[in-house]
């Protein structure tokens, strides 16, 4: 035998590997499992009672066996006949009696004694705690007290027996309306939600059944109010959505009485309410009005006073003719070539220049319109200047902050930088100087608007530090107005806390802008009428000025002439791409 090193077994490797055997063996595994169910079962369960004799504990004879045949499988390969023979006479093998299963097998020790395995009882788990919790989400609206639907419907079939064959017209529907205990002008909404506008009139079998499904599903005005007009499939509402309604406001309403003769305005005044709902009431910026968004504004409130309020001008929220006056008014002295869209130079003109480049270049980025106009031919709509203007004249709404607060967010990080800031300021300082006023330099400038806005994290102004400052309109003009950042530096800082503390107590900077700008164009209309022989009786400034817009729209119409349904061209809108 060659010299070497001596290989050794070691002694805690073999164990391991004998007790995966013995583990893997099913008669090991079906002890193992009748132990634990005993266990489980909180019965004894007898180690030993003793060295030797026919009272062999039950678990020692199942290891001895479990271990003998262990042994068996591991000896199997190496035993041969003859060697079989020579071992049975040298070395007999143990019976399963034995207190040891084989020759290298270690018995079990026994106690003298029995053993109890005492176990944990299980206590029976509470109930769900889920359970006790009352629903608290409910997005078509709270379920009120038990509504009687029956005595609701028979209310209506009452009103549609005074039609004729039971059917009932869009002129009808004010009455169906208010026996569905509905605000009057929903007439619309609840004429085309039932199907009329394929027929022209309603039955009241299809309106019930519709009516029906509504009380069940939808338990406030806002969740019946977009069931009505959403189309099918969807839980929100578009823009288009709202044509019918308010074409059927302006066919009705008899603040809007003079337009019957103008159709061609009508297009224009409905783009302009329904950007004024979605600026409003979309504080999402996503194009779609959900259930929740509707619930919070106060739009169906002002839908409501349509039917107290005959003048519609007190309806300054929405549905103000003279607001809408003004804002196409300034829209149409900036499209110089009346192509209905206008580029930034158009837009720079805007108050004489007193928006920055810098500024000007960020609203036709895409920051804050939609469409693929601005992206690809660098214009924006009539739809999307009413929101700039409003915008413009009012930086103290929720809306008008968020829309500069993106402007001016040029890497979209959620924060104004310092670097941010001073990138628009540089323009200001260069207007400035070209008026031949010192600017105040930069570092002086931001440690007013620190002290202004007082933004938590430092170094950084967020949308929550501009919407919790009472100021964001100085904030905002200081860095891309020269206009008006000159009148708040002429102002005393008295005056400009006291205007910021006020708020709510009077009318808002659109309101009074609105009604200033509007005095001004009916005063200039009224001037331009001296000179004018065709008229031989004084008109009111509202005929005034639509005599006035219908000369030019003759040469250019607006959109195509509405239909009775009111089909306004919306093709600033035929991409629902949202607002980044």
């Amino acid at each position: 035998m060659p010299t070497g090193k001596v290989l050794q077994p070691v002694l805690k490797m073999k164990v391991d590997e004998l007790f995966l055997c013995w583990l893997s063996e099913t008669n090991t595994q079906v002890m193992l499992k009748d132990c634990l169910k005993r266990i489980k079962n909180t019965e004894r369960i007898d180690i030993g009672s003793g060295s030797t004799g026919d009272s062999e504990p039950f678990l020692t004879t199942k290891i001895a066996n479990s271990k003998q045949n262990i042994l068996d499988n591991l000896m199997a390969p190496l035993v041969t006949p003859s060697s079989l023979s020579c071992a049975s006479t040298a070395l007999p093998l143990g019976t399963s009696t034995s207190s040891r299963s084989g020759p290298h097998v270690r018995g079990t020790r026994r106690s003298t004694g029995t053993r109890v395995v005492q176990t944990k009882k299980e206590e029976p788990l509470p109930s769900a705690v889920s359970q006790s919790i009352p629903t608290f989400y409910f997005p078509r609206g709270c379920p009120k007290e038990k509504v009687n639907i029956d005595a609701v419907i028979t209310k209506i079939e009452k009103t549609f027996s005074q039609f004729p064959n039971e059917r009932a017209t869009l002129e009808d529907m004010g009455k169906v309306a208010k026996a569905c205990g509905c605000p009057l002008y929903w007439k619309g909404p609840l004429f085309y939600g039932a199907g009329g506008e394929r027929t022209g009139y309603v039955s009241v079998h299809k309106f019930i059944a519709m009516w029906r499904k509504i009380l069940q599903n939808c338990h406030d005005d806002a969740a019946k109010f977009i069931h009505l007009l959403m189309n099918p499939g969807c839980n929100y509402l578009v823009q288009e959505d709202f044509i019918p309604f308010l074409q059927d406001i302006v066919n009705t309403h008899p603040g809007l009485s003079f337009l019957k003769e103008a159709s061609e305005f009508h297009s224009r005044y409905i783009t302009t309410v329904i950007q004024r709902i979605f600026y409003t009431v979309n504080r999402s910026w996503s194009g779609r009005i959900t259930c929740t968004e509707l619930r919070k504004s106060s739009f169906l409130q002002n839908v409501a006073l349509l039917e107290e309020e005959a003048d519609i001008n007190q309806l300054t929220e929405y549905f103000s003719y003279e607001h809408f006056y003004v804002i196409y008014c300034k829209f149409w002295e900036l499209d110089t070539d009346h192509d209905l869209f206008i580029d930034p130079k158009d837009l720079a003109r805007h108050n004489d220049h007193a928006i920055s480049s810098r500024m000007i270049e960020r609203i036709f980025s895409g920051a804050v319109t939609r469409g693929r106009k601005v992206q690809k031919e660098g214009k924006i709509s009539y739809a999307d200047f009413v929101w700039f203007l409003i915008s413009e004249e009012d930086k103290k709404t929720p809306t008008s902050i968020e829309y500069w607060f993106r402007c001016m967010d040029l890497d979209g990080d959620g924060a104004l930088s310092m670097y941010e800031l001073e990138y628009f300021y540089e323009e200001q300082c260069q207007k400035l100087d070209n008026m031949a006023i010192e600017p105040l330099p930069f570092e002086d400038c931001l440690c007013q608007m620190l002290d202004l806005v007082k933004p938590q994290r430092e170094g950084k102004i967020t949308l929550h530090d501009l919407k919790k400052c009472k100021l964001a309109n100085v904030f905002f003009d200081t860095f891309f107005n020269i206009e008006k950042y000159l009148d708040h530096e002429q102002k005393d800082q008295i005056s400009v806390i006291r205007d910021a503390e006020s708020e709510g107590q009077e009318l808002s900077d659109w309101e009074k802008y609105a009604a200033e700008e509007y005095d001004i164009l009916v005063a200039e209309e009224a001037a331009g009428d001296q000179w004018n022989d065709g008229y031989e009786a004084e008109l009111s400034p509202i005929d005034q000025k639509a005599n006035a817009l219908k000369f030019q729209l003759d040469k250019r119409p607006f959109f195509e002439m509405p239909s009775p349904l009111g089909d306004v061209d919306l093709d600033e809108y035929e991409d629902d791409v949202e607002i980044l």
